[in-house]
């Protein structure tokens, strides 16, 4: 998928609030969650983006571990769903 494809989806009502599932081309599905890093926007423009996944979500919104993120391609995205 594009940036603009992602960010079309994410930026109205999902991005760093709710749970999506992420189809990819050649790994399985996953669930996470999107993050508005303080790099968000040079890495959008780069069609990288920072998920975590969902078992961390919760550990994730109480300390903001950036550990608990990790960083995926766009072009390996197929297909964007709220879960």
């Amino acid at each position: 998928m594009t940036s603009e494809q992602i960010s079309n989806f994410l930026e109205p009502n999902h991005l760093a609030k709710d749970t999506v599932k992420i189809s990819f081309k050649t790994r399985n599905m996953l669930l996470g969650m999107f993050i508005d890093s303080p790099e968000y926007r040079d890495l959008k423009a780069k069609n990288y983006w920072r998920i975590v996944p969902v078992t961390n979500i919760e550990r994730w919104k109480k300390t903001k571990d950036m550990s608990l993120v990790k960083i995926y391609n766009g072009v390996e995205f197929t297909k964007l769903a709220a879960a």
